[in-house]
């Protein structure tokens, strides 16, 4: 028997597969509202066949998401996080703290939405270079000086890649024993995507 409710909303870590679907399907639920920008874990081809309406957010937040990815690599850099400890013990040696310049420093964007846009703009006010790979060349970033290259070259030149694309059958595992053989010795990567993006199997 339907219940009364026509619409759930979901989140990055429930897996709404074919079952699940049907059974949603059965309840008289006629829309998935999902509060985030992917939607990788939704089986969108169940959902056309049972006329279940799939909504997101396609701009969620990217200042703030791009802004983590700006944090996160100062604290690799600089080793905050290590610092801050040190200091609470009244140890204030520098030994192993000292990072680099981000001026001058290559970073490669792998994705160039609202996200990666808004990433690369930041990184290009450091002062660094900015190459980018997307499918779609992003304009405004054309505009600002961003280079364009393939992905085996991006992941060559780079001293820092931050990932900013959705994971689908084409992105999944990028980053694997392959590409990772592609890399500078020592190059910073950045994920604030989806984690299967990485395959972080032994």
């Amino acid at each position: 028997m339907a219940t009364q409710t026509e619409a759930i909303c979901v989140f990055v870590n429930d897996r709404v597969n074919e079952t699940i679907i049907k059974q949603l399907a059965l309840q008289g639920v006629k829309v998935i509202a999902l509060r985030c920008a992917g939607f990788n874990n939704i089986d969108l081809s169940a959902t056309a066949a049972h006329k279940i309406k799939v909504v997101r957010v396609p701009a969620y937040s990217p200042h703030a998401v791009a802004e983590h990815a700006i944090a996160l690599i100062m604290a690799l850099n600089r080793k905050t996080h290590k610092a801050y400890n040190r200091v609470r013990e009244q140890n204030f040696s520098l030994n192993g703290l000292l990072g680099f310049d981000l001026n001058g420093k290559t970073v490669g964007v792998i994705g160039t939405g609202n996200i990666g846009e808004v990433f690369a703009k930041i990184m290009i006010g450091f002062g660094c270079k900015v190459i980018a790979f997307d499918i779609h060349q992003n304009e405004k970033l054309l505009k600002a000086g961003v280079t364009y290259l393939p992905i085996e070259e991006l992941l060559g030149h780079s001293d820092i890649i931050s990932l900013h694309c959705p994971l689908n059958e084409h992105t999944r595992y990028l980053i694997n024993d392959n590409t990772i053989g592609l890399m500078k010795e020592g190059v910073m990567l950045i994920n604030t995507s989806r984690g299967a993006l990485i395959d972080t199997r032994p």
